[in-house]
């Protein structure tokens, strides 16, 4: 008898930091896979907030116990990367027009380095259409409150990184800031 091959998707992204919309998609992810990779890209040309190690062990924490849920950094080609972890799937969530314009330009791209390798869109829940990782930051980093828009496990560690920059910027008499 044939054994059944498991359905292994990777779910790449920066993921500075994780939001509810993420934890929808691996959700979502994970009624059509059998196991969902959480790969936390470093090479995203992107400043983080939060270091690569900081970023895996969040989203490791947002998943403990679940045991269909896998997460780790990488670095490299995502082709090169998804067959290294025995998959052919990436998923990729998707929010509006504009989301898939980009993506799936990098989908081609992706299948023009490796046709074995399929991309697999989701819509992201509609509660989740309107944030990013870049809003998150944007709102917190002005003082503003994004509590129900990341884990819990996620949110005093953003509030709190948030606060450590503002204090580092200390305003002298002039009002221009000045980092103490």
């Amino acid at each position: 008898m044939a054994q059944k091959l498991e359905r292994v998707a990777v779910y790449p992204g920066t993921f500075d930091p994780f939001t509810n919309g993420h934890l929808s998609l691996v959700r979502r992810g994970l009624e059509v896979f059998d196991k969902v990779i959480v790969a936390v890209a470093k090479d995203s040309g992107k400043n983080p907030l939060f270091t690569l190690d900081e970023r895996v062990e969040m989203i490791r924490e947002v998943f403990r116990g679940q045991l269909r849920v896998e997460v780790e950094g990488f670095s490299g080609l995502l082709v090169e990367y998804v067959p290294s972890k025995g998959a052919n799937t990436i998923l990729r969530g998707l929010r509006a027009v504009s989301d898939f314009e980009y993506e799936f330009q990098m989908a081609l791209m992706n299948r023009k380095l490796k046709p074995s390798i399929h991309t697999v869109f989701m819509m992201t829940d509609y509660r989740w259409l309107y944030i990013s990782s870049t809003i998150i930051k944007d709102v917190a980093r002005l003082g503003g409150v994004v509590e129900g828009l990341v884990p819990e496990s996620i949110l005093a560690r953003v509030v709190a990184r948030m606060e450590e920059k503002r204090s580092a910027l200390a305003l002298p008499a002039s009002g221009e800031p000045k980092l103490t």
